[in-house]
């Protein structure tokens, strides 16, 4: 059998990463079994869709890496084969006119047990079939508004979940299900179905919250004649307090961890976890580990965590494994945005760049972490952390800038590579008859104007001879002022 799977998003915001984790199920399938992705639009809801939510669903798919491999196709664009089909289960007799609103309907069934109960799901069809011969079609003729529902058969229904093994669902607890309504819509269920049908979909892998519409979509891929597809439903995303995934546990879309920073890799590689077991130890995989490990028979059946913590970890581990060049572009992308450096001048730097990428990308987790890394070293605007100054400045302002003011001369006057550097700090530290970290602290708040960085003759060898230095006097000006506020 030729695999052919679908990712079918309603376009009616961001794609949720509840959403891409469907996806990522239906394309990891696809490509591990050599078949084929199939991208549907379901826009048939006029009022919500919009074709700004299309192309942001679009752009977060390509982010992922979830190429498809046919469409994207639109519901709406079928929409007289979805009433051709309606028309066709009510030739046959598989379905039936109802002319009665709901609130007809329910005037009914209160006349018809006014001490209340169980609403009779087949009042419809009594009510339609207890007609006169030839009414129904006299009245719909005749332009009276009704809508057409589908008899649904007795008996069970069930089939062999590719998740959760065998299902069974009782026939009587499933209404006579409208298929198209009053104004000529498509309801969801028929919908799909034909959609399914007209693309050749042999497998149907979606979430746990679709499993009731599985026996209303078989009994309709029956009663039209269509092949039924293999179902699998997946579990539910939930947030670290047991309850659905929602925004109040943090970013819910792709678009989001998108512009974070997030690396897509990582996020893939998050969301396979989702719900999958490799069946080993590992969790960080790549794309194509991924696709070689994957198979439905090790999605788990219960819902799983939606950890945030995790998350930041294996971004990180991703993060860490790309080379500089690979960051680059990326990088670059987002200093030019923020206003901090020039794509020429990086470009013309290149060697110096892709070390400074490899110096600080051990402590970031996503590109934004390596932005504010960086930020220090290619903008000449630098901040301050104020903490940072209180901590290793204001404790002794006046000795704090006599000896910054020293090490400015000394610097300008050495070598610029690590060991001199290293020599000039050590060697006045010594003289000072105090501990090195004495000295380097108020050097790295002058320097990069934070309390942590990386090896710091590593940061200052980087950051040039003229910038050190120029750093280095405005913090012995800014010290300067501060002496003046305090006597």
């Amino acid at each position: 059998m030729s695999i052919r799977v679908r990712f079918p998003p309603s376009p009616t915001g961001d794609l949720h990463v509840g959403g891409a984790r469907t996806a990522l199920f239906n394309w990891l399938f696809a490509r591990k079994h050599g078949g084929v992705f199939v991208l549907r639009i379901e826009d048939t809801d006029r009022e919500r869709s919009k074709p700004e939510h299309t192309e942001t669903i679009l752009h977060a798919l390509k982010w992922l890496g979830l190429d498809w491999d046919e469409g994207p196709f639109f519901q709406s664009d079928g929409v007289d084969r979805h009433r051709g089909e309606a028309r066709a289960l009510l030739a046959a007799g598989e379905a039936f006119r109802d002319f009665m609103t709901q609130e007809e309907l329910a005037a009914e069934q209160a006349r018809r047990q006014p001490e209340g109960g169980l609403v009779d799901r087949r009042l419809a069809r009594e009510i339609a079939d207890g007609m006169a011969p030839g009414e129904a079609e006299r009245r719909a003729e005749a332009g009276e508004p009704h809508a057409i529902r589908f008899r649904v058969p007795d008996g069970e229904t069930t089939w062999s979940d590719m998740v959760h093994g065998e299902m069974r669902f009782e026939n009587s607890d499933i209404d006579d299900l409208v298929i198209l309504r009053s104004d000529g819509s498509p309801t969801y269920n028929l919908a799909v179905v034909s959609d399914d049908a007209d693309e050749r979909i042999t497998h149907v892998i979606r979430g746990d919250d679709h499993l009731s519409n599985t026996p209303k979509q078989i009994l309709l891929y029956e009663a039209l004649g269509h092949p039924v597809p293999l179902f699998g439903h997946v579990p539910m995303i939930l947030g670290s307090d047991g309850k659905r995934l929602s925004k109040r546990h943090g970013a819910t879309s792709v678009g989001e961890y998108e512009r974070q920073g997030l690396l897509a890799a990582a996020m893939v590689n998050f969301l396979a976890l989702l719900g999958w077991s490799p069946g080993d130890d590992r969790e960080q995989m790549t794309v194509e580990e991924l696709i070689e490990a994957f198979s439905m028979e090790r999605v788990l059946k219960k819902s799983s965590i939606f950890d945030l913590e995790k998350l930041a970890w294996l971004s990180g581990q991703h993060f860490n494994d790309l080379a500089a060049a690979e960051l680059a572009p990326g990088l670059t992308e987002r200093l030019v945005e923020a206003g901090l450096a020039d794509a020429a001048d990086l470009a013309a730097r290149k060697d110096w760049y892709f070390e400074l990428i490899d110096l600080l990308k051990s402590r970031c987790r996503n590109m934004n972490d390596l932005v504010d890394q960086a930020m220090p070293f290619v903008t000449d605007n630098l901040e301050i952390d104020e903490d940072a100054v209180e901590k290793h400045w204001l404790k002794d302002p006046e000795g704090v800038g006599a000896r910054l003011r020293e090490l400015a001369r000394r610097l300008e006057a050495s070598p610029w590579d690590e060991t001199a550097i290293e020599a000039v700090i050590r060697g006045y530290a010594e003289e000072l008859g105090m501990g090195a970290g004495k000295v380097i602290h108020p050097i790295r708040v002058a320097i990069t104007g934070r309390t942590a960085s990386p090896g710091i003759f590593h940061v200052l060898r980087l950051m040039g001879k003229d910038q050190v230095v120029e750093r280095l006097s405005s913090a012995v000006t800014r010290l300067s002022k501060v002496r003046k506020t305090l006597s």
